[in-house]
């Protein structure tokens, strides 16, 4: 059953939706690369409305993702009857990945859309999207280029969509992620250069998990070696630094592996580590 939703807002926006809607009506058929976020979110919720079973999600699934993020994309299909597909992925056997080069998200993009693919063959799918979007072309994103190799088309950027326009679409919908914050990749917390091992995602993982429990919703750790160095909003650091916060966490991440624990002054910023490119 398609979704259905009335929209109030001003006549641009409204334009670049139907403009979305009408180039996807075009495609007969989509398989969504779908992550959870908010992106492929809204992306899989347009496609499933204008195409109904003709749509389908498919998610990469490997040691890089949380099972929190999983858990999340599940959900969000089986309330809206949309099928799901779940494809496992191992980008770790990729060099290029393994040991961070600044074209890790090509070797990751380059393997995940290429399952996508498959699966959407399988399964009578003539076209595959992702769900980038106008303002990620002002960031640097090896991982389209992949995208532009196996002809992924990238319809929010059709639809000339930025950040701001999907969230507002998405709160109007009714979409749960219209105030998700932005997510990457735990392999995103890694330096350049270092390699990237399950354990270590693991331990990353798990103190991110802690962290969203303590109620830092907007949260990275970052990884140098064996030292963790925490980012949250700049309005949140002094809450962490606060002496019960502050011992608890340095006791858990402690417990986790890392040997030194350290907060980023500066406060959480989208992509820090791509600073050092």
């Amino acid at each position: 059953m398609k979704d259905t939703y009335q929209l109030n807002t001003d006549a641009k926006l409204k334009e670049k939706l139907d403009r979305l809607e009408e180039y996807i009506r075009g495609l007969g058929s989509l398989a969504v690369g779908f992550s959870g976020g908010v992106d492929s979110s809204f992306l899989l919720a347009v496609a499933h409305n204008v195409l109904g079973d003709k749509a389908i999600a498919v998610t990469g699934a490997d040691s890089s993702v949380p099972e929190r993020e999983l858990k999340e994309a599940a959900a969000f299909c089986s309330d809206r009857g949309i099928r799901h597909f779940v494809c496992t992925v191992d980008p770790l056997r990729e060099e290029g990945y393994r040991f961070n080069s600044p074209d890790r998200c090509y070797f990751c993009k380059r393997g995940i859309f290429t399952e996508i693919k498959r699966i959407a063959e399988e399964n009578g799918i003539s076209y595959v999207a992702e769900g980038s979007n106008m303002d990620d072309l002002g960031d640097y994103r090896p991982g389209l280029r992949a995208v532009e190799e196996l002809s992924v088309i990238s319809p929010l950027r059709e639809a000339q969509l930025y950040k701001k326009d999907i969230r507002l679409l998405s709160k109007e919908m009714g979409l749960p992620t219209w105030s998700k914050p932005a997510y990457a990749c735990l392999a995103s917390r890694f330096v350049y250069g270092e390699e990237i091992t399950e354990e270590k995602l693991h331990m990353i993982d798990l103190a991110e998990q802690y962290l969203i429990e303590l109620g830092f919703f907007e949260e990275r750790v970052r990884l140098h070696g064996t030292i963790a160095r925490i980012e949250v909003p700049a309005k949140d650091i002094e809450r962490l630094a606060s002496d019960r916060i502050r011992e608890d966490v340095y006791r858990k991440f402690k417990e986790i592996g890392f040997s030194f624990v350290t907060i980023d002054m500066h406060g959480y910023s989208l992509g820090s580590m791509n600073a050092t490119l």
